[in-house]
């Protein structure tokens, strides 16, 4: 993976150069791309993700010659600090953004083999002492929210999320919202976590532990009654060396 970054007036793009530059290594990718208008131009919106934020599943084939998928997240503000600005964030440097942070720090996790999307690129527009920001990276094609799955999730699948957060948290990463809508089952089986805003690498704390209880409050929401049972039967997983 090669990361380069891409400046345009007062717009900043980083993204993957093996995937979006032709064999001239020009960048094929513009600062439209991180806008839902540029795909419903297209006819290339083929969904869209639940939840609060505007994520959009887009065909790449109607920019490239690929028959994958992406998914475009616009970094959207909640609580108190949206009724100020939903889009709105306070720029600092350009390598503290959203978008930029989270790119890289996904990007590191991919290098390492763990189970992340694949990040495809990010994009920051500064508006004086503000900017606002938008990530693309390629969709998992028939994933499925842990959410959605926990009414039929039985003990192997359980112990396999375990096994999966015990990767991520050996190798340092600090999930800050680590909740049943961002672990995905694909149809193989295999376990993935997204949704990396404001997650950071850290040595070994409290914050693991921290992750497990935000994890068990959402398990319990998805499934009441029953989420200390369904974090016991995630530990199995986790706790296996």
């Amino acid at each position: 993976m090669r990361l380069a970054t891409l400046q345009t007036g007062k717009t900043y793009i980083l993204y993957d150069a093996g995937i979006l530059c032709d064999a001239m290594a020009t960048p094929q990718i513009t600062p439209a791309w991180f806008t839902p208008a540029f795909w419903q131009a297209r006819d290339a919106v083929t969904g869209q993700a639940p939840g609060r934020g505007a994520s959009l599943f887009v065909s790449a084939a109607s920019v490239l010659p690929s028959d994958r998928q992406w998914v475009l997240r616009l970094y959207l503000r909640g609580g108190l600090a949206a009724r100020i600005s939903e889009t709105r964030y306070v720029w600092a440097v350009l390598e503290r953004t959203r978008a930029f942070r989270e790119l890289r720090l996904t990007a590191a996790l991919h290098e390492r083999g763990l189970p992340v999307p694949t990040p495809v690129a990010g994009c920051v527009w500064r508006h004086g002492p503000t900017y606002e920001a938008g990530l693309l990276t390629e969709r998992l094609m028939g994933a499925r929210a842990l959410a959605e799955m926990l009414p039929d999730a039985d003990d192997t699948l359980l112990a396999r999320v375990g096994e999966t957060l015990r990767r991520f948290h050996e190798a340092g990463l600090d999930h800050v919202d680590l909740n049943a809508r961002n672990l995905l089952i694909t149809p193989d089986e295999r376990v993935w976590l997204i949704d990396l805003d404001r997650c950071r690498l850290r040595r070994p704390g409290s914050w693991q532990e921290a992750n497990l209880k935000r994890l068990q409050r959402s398990l319990e929401r998805f499934s009441p009654g029953q989420g200390e049972n369904r974090l016991h039967q995630i530990l199995r997983g986790y706790d296996v060396h």
